[in-house]
């Protein structure tokens, strides 16, 4: 019993800076939408196409960091006698080379041709050239967000969930005024508009790569040569890409569902688009619970993996989804109950804050599911069984998710609620699977360490 109190503090100890950085994180996107709708709706629906693309990119990092993140934190919960420490350093710099790497490349495929991924959303052409505008000056960046995420993911095992917090706070503020300034041409600066909230959010997130390096270095690789990455850590790379490849292969059929969704809202009206941004931005709050939740129950469940204490493992992962279900459906209920006054935040369009308060009622049923999956599917990754995920993920997804969305939305014509409809289902029906496999217990044995 006196375990079970130890490990469920060190969860609250480990999740609330995470959950405060996933706040801080969620609220860059939620300025950067109110700054721009301020601006126009217009320009927020090009912001809104463009970081469909742009956070699909950033699925393609999650190869790297999922699998490093849980590979660090069953080493560390295996590394008691200090014996693996040159391995945790292994890990840790191909990890943050190979993402880089990755990272410039991409940034380049988003500079030459940004426009032509616009182009196969069926992007409007009354915010193309808006949305291709945004999509150069933060996905030509990329690079920037690629070495963060990588750092974080190593950082957060390690206990510096704090150290991460601080600078996504500064990186908060920061693109706060940059916005402030850049988007309404303020103290002498040019109006920029949509470049404006651009150029904020990448010259923040840079300030904030610059002091995530530093700490790192610090904190964790300073004392070793860059030299014993050579020859390369192929064992490392091998079970990275083990655990990464699924795990990105969930998030990368998630990110396509979410585009192929996209497409048909297109076709609709520029006012759905922006109604399904301004939803996103207040129901994102509601997922923040059961995500950082997921992450400290990633953390502690890898460790007790790694010190192979599987019992407490399973028992501690039922505990944070209950936690996790009861938290998030809250929060949305809270955020129905106050859908029409949330939507006029953003907007006086009442075709828009009628559409969007019908909706948040939706989500209600559609965080249930999410809760579970967020936390269910993190745990599942943690203990090494990631193949589950992706093949239960890419079915519902795509024939649930996309396939009644598709038939609710154009061909019943309920259009954005039809959407929702079918996100909810495909969340609720993996729901069940995953609390299924949990129980079963068929996870044990596929861990790396």
């Amino acid at each position: 019993m006196g375990e079970n109190k130890r490990i469920k503090k060190k969860l609250l100890r480990i999740t609330w800076p995470i959950f405060v950085e996933s706040l801080l994180l969620s609220t860059l996107g939620t300025v950067d939408t109110l700054m721009v709708s301020r601006y126009s709706d217009s320009a927020v629906a090009a912001v809104g196409v463009s970081n469909q693309i742009i956070n699909m990119i950033n699925l393609l990092f999650v190869v790297i960091t999922s699998g490093t993140s849980i590979l660090v934190a069953q080493y560390i919960g295996a590394n008691k006698d200090g014996k693996k420490n040159y391995e945790i350093f292994q890990l840790c710099g191909m990890s943050i080379g190979f993402n880089a790497l990755i990272g410039l490349l991409l940034s380049l495929v988003l500079s030459c041709f940004g426009i032509g991924f616009l182009k196969l959303l069926n992007t409007s052409s009354d915010i193309l050239y808006l949305a291709n505008d945004f999509l150069k000056y933060v996905g030509g960046f990329i690079f920037i967000q690629a070495i963060s995420m990588t750092i974080t993911a190593i950082l957060r095992p390690h206990g510096y969930v704090k150290i991460c917090m601080y600078v996504t706070l500064l990186i908060n503020v920061i693109n706060a005024i940059l916005n402030y300034i850049l988007i309404f041409g303020k103290f002498g600066a040019p109006e920029l508009g949509v470049v404006g909230s651009a150029l904020g959010t990448t010259i923040s997130k840079f300030i904030g790569l610059c002091i995530l390096g530093a700490v790192i270095y610090v904190k964790i690789l300073r004392g070793y040569s860059i030299k014993l990455l050579w020859p390369l850590p192929i064992k490392h790379l091998k079970n990275v890409m083990t655990i990464g490849i699924p795990s990105a292969g969930e998030n990368m059929s998630y990110s396509l569902a979410q585009l192929a969704l996209m497409s048909f809202i297109n076709t609709i009206s520029v006012e759905t688009v922006t109604t399904r941004s301004y939803v996103n931005n207040i129901v994102s709050f509601a997922v923040l619970f059961s995500a950082a939740l997921a992450q400290g129950n990633g953390i502690i469940v890898g460790r007790l993996i790694g010190e192979k204490k599987n019992t407490a493992a399973l028992n501690f992962g039922i505990y944070s989804i209950k936690i996790a279900i009861l938290l998030s459906t809250g929060m949305a209920g809270l955020f129905a109950i106050l859908g029409h006054p949330l939507m006029r935040i953003f907007t006086e369009n009442q075709e828009i804050i009628k559409l969007g308060a019908i909706v948040i009622g939706i989500d209600v049923i559609l965080e249930i599911g999410r809760a579970t999956n967020v936390v269910g599917i993190g745990a599942l990754k943690a203990v090494g069984d990631v193949k589950f995920p992706v093949v239960i993920g890419i079915f519902s997804m795509w024939v649930i998710s996309v396939g009644l969305g598709y038939v609710l939305s154009i061909k019943c014509g309920l259009g954005l609620i039809g959407i929702w409809i079918g996100l909810a289902s495909d969340e609720c029906f993996r729901a069940v699977l995953v609390i299924f496999r949990w129980k079963n217990r068929k996870w044990e044995g596929k861990a790396f360490v």
